[in-house]
This record gives C-alpha cells, structure tokens and sequence, in this order.
C-alpha cells in the first residue's frame, strides 16, 4: 500500500558517525508505542504512540527518557545519511494536560532559524489548520549528551485526549496536494492552461508540466517571450509549493495584470521536480540519495529521470529560433535566513549585471517581504551544478536565471522591529508578487505595449476554487502602470 511509504524503497543502513545517532536508522516509525522501560501489558493513556508511515512523513526513532520527555532522532535521506533536517510525524494515545518536552536530536545542520525564533508547526484532528509553536517554548543549543550535536527541544501540552496531533518542520506540501490541485485546475477547463505529463521519477509519479498563455495572442508574435519556473528539487524546502501555487494562481485567475501577460508570455511551470523525495519525506535528496541540483550539468536519464526531461525540454527551446528564453526561475526556501531574496550569476559585462538587478528591484517594490539587500550574485564552484548556474552559461546574455530564496520562518518589512512569521496564505501571497512583476519588468522594457488599466477596482480576483475573493487582501492590487513611469531601478543606488 502506498501510503505505507513503499517502506523497503526508503529503508537503509547509515555509516559511520554521520547519522547522529549510536544505532542505524533504518526508516519511520510506525505506530511505535513508547512506554516506560521494564512495562509490560496493555498501553495506558499517556503511552504515546508515534507514527510517521504517510506521505512525506519523517521520523526515524524515539526514545523514552521519562514520563514527561522523548529523544527524537529524524530518519536521514533515503541512500544519503547526511541530510538530517525535515521531520513530520503524528502522536496520539495522549492524556488531557500531558505536558511533554520532545529532543529533535540528531539535526545535520548548526546553522538554523531555531536560534532567531523558529518553532515547528502543529495541527489535531479536531483543530486541522497548522500553526507555529509560541517561540518561547522552542530551545536550540548544542548538547553535550548527544556528540555535542545541537538539539531542538520544544514543550508540548495536550489538551484533547481523543485527538491525534501532528508536528512538522514546516506546513507540508505533499505530492497528492499538488496532484489535487492540479486536477483541480484541470477541471475548470481554462483555454489558457494546458497540463502535460513530461516524465516520471524513478518510483512512476508524474512530473507535470502546466503552459499558461494566450495561445491565439502569442501566436502572432514573430518572438514568443517565454518564462520557465521550477520547484521543489529539494524536497523538504515545502514553502517554495506555496510560493509556485501562489503563481499559478495568479497567472489563470482574470486580473487585469495576468490577462495581459497571457497575451505576451508563454509560462512553462514544473511544479515539483523531485516528487519521489517529497513523498518519501526527505529534505534534499532524491529517492537514490542525489542532490539534484548538483546534476544539471549531465543528468542521467535512469537516475535523475525528472531533472533530465526538464533539461532537454530547456535545451529544445532554446534552440528554437521563434522563442525567446527570457527567464528561468527555481524555487527554494531558506533554513538560515529571513525574508524572501534571489541568487543571481556573475559576469563581466557590467551592463548584463545591471539588467540582471532589474527584476529583483521590481519585486521589491511589489512584495513587502522581498529583500534586495539579501539578494545576492554569485560564481561560487560549490553551486556550479545547480539550475542557475548551469542554464546562466548555456543560455544567451539575453536571458536571466535565478533562485528564488524564502525564509522558513519570517519576514522583515520596513519600519517593522519583529520578523513577521510566514503563513501558507503569506507564502502564497509572495507567489503571486512574483508573477505580477513579470508585467512591470516588460512594460518597463517597452516589451509590452498594453494600455488596458491594471488596476484592480470593482474587479475581483477569482481563486482555484471559483470562490471571490473579494474584500481580502490578495496582494495584487496596486497599478503597475503608475511604477512603469519611474526611473530604471537597475541604476539606482
């Protein structure tokens, strides 16, 4: 059964002292009762029963320390013991008032938002939408019990006995939401958006693709402009799902702003590049162990089968005399810094560099939580496998690559002396600034000469589901036309 996690794909044997913990992990946990030492009988309430044998589910071990605190050990990537960050798992059996203090112990990383005020987020059955831990409730710091590794200790009290209670490292997005979501929008038969299949990962999940444009408008054009969005190659970075949705979204929904860019832009979006380690519950590997962004270079058609489909389609297009290859964007999120921000390429045409800060600028401008300060332009040889660098040197110097950073945890805006948590809604909300700013870059270009207003008034924004949402703040209506008359923003200061 699927949902069992295909459990002889993800168990493996760790080496050596990488694992974080004296004892191999050799997969999840499933409806592990932990009950005290030398107890035999029936399990009591307040025996907590752990489970993580379900989609996108991590967590490799537990142990008892006593009746009020557990070690909990996150099972590494499947074939890779080095990446320890992603867990999402359940408890239940619990008892009304048990406080508990729950160690995440075996954590790869030093570096991380827990020190600046992260917690990990938590839904029950009874109460389904997540929300963060209260911060201070939330400690990291490096054990001496444990190898000296840092540990993530949070207190918990339950409150509802008949409750089963879910903890993550942040709001999941899984492969069946996606693939919800996606038949969702397949039903509304939009004439503007086409969904393909492109490829199947190792383990036979889809790797969709979705073109978004006018055809009958960009047809006519002798030079089809066209953008291409990617996500989730690192499987565990769940907030780059909201962020792509909140594009797609905006992209078919009949604002003014996107009615235009269909008429103009072709959009080509993979919405999960690496569907078998989102299922899995891995944070940054593939099913095999690979870091797919390190393969861009020479992906391998058996072994990396999702990231080759999308190279060749890349490399087709761009071969393609009538279209212009103007920007490829991959999606992440960021487990050390704050905000959103994008990584870009270095080259020695001063004037390239310049134009490459446009649209960044341009979305700042537009999006309350984006930084340019954070936003930074790099060659380092550790990413020169990655999908920036690797299409930054294949494509022309007339197309911009890059990697679109979010915080984990929060935001800060101007004028503000708290960092702001991200919600889903907020991560969404930055995926449909993101596309809007398509229109200011183009029209600031003179790319697009389309005088129809932008402005949203008594129009209404029409979600995925044919609901309006009309009277909440969708993030998409101030004009665009009003910021195309200002100076460049690619020489400002």
């Amino acid at each position: 059964m699927e949902r069992k996690m295909e459990e002889n794909a993800v168990r493996h044997v760790e080496a050596g002292s990488e694992t974080g913990g004296e004892d191999a992990l050799v997969g999840n946990v499933n409806k592990l009762t932990v009950s005290p030492p030398g107890y035999s009988g029936a399990p009591r309430k307040g025996h907590l029963v752990f489970d993580a044998c379900f989609e996108s589910g991590n967590l490799g071990r537990v142990d008892y320390i006593s009746d009020f605190e557990f070690d909990l050990f996150i099972r590494p990537d499947t074939c890779n013991p080095r990446f320890r960050v992603w867990f999402n798992f359940t408890v239940e059996n619990v008892r009304e008032t048990q406080r508990v203090i729950f160690n995440v112990v075996n954590f790869s990383k030093t570096k991380s938002l827990y020190r600046d005020g992260m917690s990990p987020v938590v839904k029950s059955t009874s109460r389904p939408k997540w929300q963060r831990l209260p911060a201070k409730n939330v400690y990291y710091y490096r054990c001496p019990d444990h190898r000296r590794n840092y540990v993530m200790s949070f207190a918990f009290c339950f409150d509802r006995e008949d409750d089963v209670y879910q903890f993550a490292y942040c709001y999941p997005y899984t492969y069946s939401r996606l693939q919800h979501y996606l038949a969702s929008l397949e039903r509304r038969n939009l004439p503007y958006l086409q969904r393909e299949q492109l490829g199947l990962s190792v383990q036979q999940r889809r790797l969709d693709l979705l073109t978004i444009t006018n055809s009958e408008h960009v047809s006519s054009e002798r030079e089809k402009k066209l953008v291409f969005l990617t996500a989730r190659v690192h499987p565990g970075e769940s907030p780059a799902s909201f962020i792509c949705q909140g594009v797609i979204d905006f992209l078919v929904s009949q604002h003014p702003v996107a009615q235009i860019l269909r008429d103009h832009v072709i959009f080509k979006i993979v919405p999960m590049l690496n569907p078998d380690g989102v299922y899995l519950g891995n944070y940054r590997c593939s099913l095999m162990g690979f870091d797919l962004n390190r393969h861009w270079q020479d992906p391998s058609p058996w072994a990396h089968p999702t990231l080759h489909a999308v190279k060749q389609l890349i490399v087709q297009m761009n071969q393609d005399p009538l279209v212009s290859l103007e920007f490829y964007i991959d999606v992440h999120a960021h487990s050390t810094m704050l905000n959103g921000f994008m990584y870009g390429n270095v080259f020695e045409d001063e004037e390239r560099v310049q134009r490459q800060a446009v649209f960044p600028r341009l979305l700042c401008q537009n999006a309350p939580d984006f930084s340019f300060s954070n936003t930074s332009f790099n060659r380092d040889v550790v990413k020169a496998g990655t999908g920036r660098r690797f299409l930054g040197g294949l494509l022309d110097d007339s197309s911009y690559c890059y990697t679109l950073e979010v915080s984990f945890y929060s935001y800060m805006t101007a004028g503000s002396t708290a960092p702001v948590p991200y919600t889903e809604e907020t991560y969404t909300k930055l995926g449909r600034n993101v596309a809007r700013t398509f229109l200011d870059y183009y029209k600031l270009n003179n790319l697009i000469k389309d005088n129809r207003p932008t402005h949203i008034q008594s129009t209404e924004v029409v979600s995925k589901t044919g609901h309006s949402n009309a009277g909440k703040d969708t993030g998409v209506g101030r004009g665009t036309a009003d910021r195309t008359k200002e100076q460049n923003p690619s020489v400002r200061n």
